[in-house]
This record gives structure tokens, sequence and C-alpha cells, in this order.
């Protein structure tokens, strides 16, 4: 069992940036990829940004490419997203995710756990 915390969301003007934490507990994630998603009123969840267990490996929607960058301290149990030149399309709850069957990558398909999310406000 993981539990999955995230925190950092708020409000913020459109070209500010957030940083967002997801902390887990129960389990130790430093074999486990990682991912954010996020979900707008209304819509779908879409995935955001995925990081392999190492950090080796780094993923991202094309809507966030050059503005939002992952990455994960094993040691503290941490996941990251910095995020950046924020825009108000960017406003949605974020949520960390675990993949716990890829072996260290992440396939969204096989995300074991979810956080609860962190609202992240953009305005205009």
């Amino acid at each position: 069992q993981v539990q999955l915390v995230e925190s950092g969301g708020g409000l913020v003007s459109a070209g500010g940036s957030l940083r967002l934490s997801c902390v887990a507990s129960g389990r130790t994630i430093s074999s486990y990829g990682m991912g954010w998603f996020r979900r707008e009123i209304g819509k779908e969840r879409e995935f955001v940004s995925a990081i392999s267990w190492d950090g080796g490996s780094r993923f991202y929607a094309d809507s966030v490419k050059g503005r939002f960058t992952i990455s994960r301290d094993n040691a503290e149990n941490t996941v990251y997203l910095q995020m950046n030149n924020l825009k108000p399309e960017d406003t949605a709850v974020y949520y960390c995710a675990v993949d716990t069957v890829s072996a260290g990558g992440f396939n969204r398909h096989y995300v074991g756990y979810w956080g609860q999310g962190t609202q992240v406000t953009v305005s205009s």
C-alpha cells in the first residue's frame, strides 16, 4: 500500500511559478516510475509528466514541454513538478501517481495508486 500526498498548489497569476510536491508513505517509491496528471473541471484526467525510477527518463505532455520540470528525491520519497510560465489553461487539480507494475518505468495504464490532488489556479 502506498499513500501519496500532494502539496504546493494555489492561486498564481499568469506567467508565475509553482512547485508541486508529492510525498509517498507506506512503501519506498525508489524503484517505481512516478507521474503527474491533471483534471480540469468537466474534462477527463490527462497526463502531464512522468519520471523513471532513477530520474534517467522524463516525459512531458506537449502542452507543458519547456515550462514544467519533473524531478524526484528517492531519499525523501518525494516527486516534484516545477511549473514555470503558468497559463490559465494550466488551471486544474493535479494528481500524483505511481506505476507499481512497469519495473521502474512509467505506463499511464499501470497506475497503482493516486494522490488526492492539489488545486492549481492560474489567473489571467
